[in-house]
């Protein structure tokens, strides 16, 4: 197709155009972790491909159609439709919090019963705001984003749903809202200076929070992320045999299916937090840097591709899909080496998880629609206040 086609009127809007623009790397590698991903769960499972390899393919394969449809969809309407989804999410979370369909799951109160299905609307609420703000810069002047008092408007959109989720408590998730939130700001023009003082503020926060706001669990988590060896068999036992699995990879690792911690089940949560610490163990250094290349090569193409968007709409969804998505690959990667608390963040497509599968794929599909679309414009002036 050549540069030429593409600019007569209709071209762009053909299937068979839109097919040829997809970014098939990004299918690719997308397509490598998580068929990955089926092959450590159905070695942790003793090979077998139930209770997770199956279920783990057929989920992934059923979100490929998923993201490869959303991606033929044209940025107007992810534009129009970003602050309803992000006000029905919100009501959703709210929901959780204010009427008996919230339940306990893992822990905290963060699933939702509504009969025929159970959803998790922190998870997809992290889709929702990088859409709602993305509409909000797009209707804004560079310098309204760089420093206004305007901005108290994305701020309160990031900070409402970080504090209902912290609340739930989901720590995890509340963090990913907080920093992916953070993380558009900053793309879309944040002054360096507010970024400093926000920073500055935030690190004063954290002992008082720690000590007074947190849950005593969350508390125990932060305490033996800072000395795990002072309960090793009891709140420091998963950083311990994470670490242990980690290292007892070496260069080329133990070999498929002969990981003694991931086998005889010393690895806490083996097919959903710590999944990459059983790929160090089987496959060593080699291994899991070469995953970690294929998630590093996805970010940069991702990028790519939010940089070429016309539409200031398509840039910031584009950048903020991205920004969350390696946002999981850091923090779980952290958190299995113990330079972080264990905050039970997946390592997206890796792990065994239907919800936060679905979250990465819905974004790529944003992601890959701005690359189809990327000459599109969309209108200015209709963004909120």
């Amino acid at each position: 197709m050549t540069a030429s086609a593409l600019t007569r009127p209709g071209e762009r809007d053909r299937l068979s155009t839109k097919i040829t623009e997809l970014d098939w790397r990004i299918v690719g590698l997308l397509c490598l972790i998580a068929g990955v991903g089926a092959a450590m769960l159905y070695s942790i499972a003793g090979g077998q491909w139930q209770p997770w390899a199956a279920d783990h393919l057929i989920r992934f394969g059923v979100m490929l159609v998923v993201m490869l449809g959303l991606a033929m969809v044209h940025p107007k309407w992810w534009f129009r439709g970003a602050y309803p989804l992000y006000g029905l999410l919100l009501i959703l979370v709210l929901m959780i919090e204010f009427t008996p369909l919230g339940y306990v799951a893992g822990g905290a109160r963060n699933w939702l019963n509504l009969g025929v299905i159970r959803i998790q609307p922190a998870e997809f609420m992290k889709l929702g705001l990088v859409l709602a703000l993305a509409r909000w810069y797009h209707s804004h002047s560079a310098q309204e984003a760089r420093w206004s008092w305007k901005l108290l408007i994305p701020a309160a959109m990031i900070g409402l749903p970080f504090l209902l989720v912290a609340k739930q408590p989901d720590l995890g998730s509340a963090m990913i809202i907080g920093l992916t939130g953070g993380a558009i700001m900053f793309l879309a023009g944040l002054s360096w200076r507010v970024m400093a003082a926000a920073a500055a503020a935030a690190a004063a926060a954290i002992p008082p929070f720690v000590m007074f706001v947190m849950h005593d669990y969350q508390r125990n988590r932060v305490l033996t992320f800072l000395n795990p060896e002072a309960d090793p068999s009891g709140t420091g036992y998963n950083i311990i045999q994470s670490k242990i699995a980690l290292g007892s990879g070496g260069v080329l690792g133990k070999g498929y299916g002969l990981g003694s911690q991931s086998q005889l089940e010393f690895l806490p949560e083996r097919h959903t937090d710590f999944i990459f610490s059983t790929v160090a163990e089987e496959f060593g250094f080699v291994g899991s840097f070469g995953l970690l290349a294929c998630y590093v090569g996805i970010i940069l193409i991702a990028l790519r591709i939010a940089s070429l968007a016309h539409s200031h709409f398509g840039r910031i969804a584009a950048a903020g899909m991205t920004a969350f998505f390696a946002l999981f690959v850091l923090i779980n990667g952290a958190m299995v080496m113990g330079l972080a608390p264990v905050v039970g963040v997946p390592m997206p497509l890796l792990s065994y998880g239907g919800s936060s599968m679905m979250t990465v794929m819905i974004g790529f599909g944003l992601v890959l629609s701005t690359r189809v679309h990327r000459y599109a414009e969309l209108p200015k002036g209709q963004g909120l206040f």
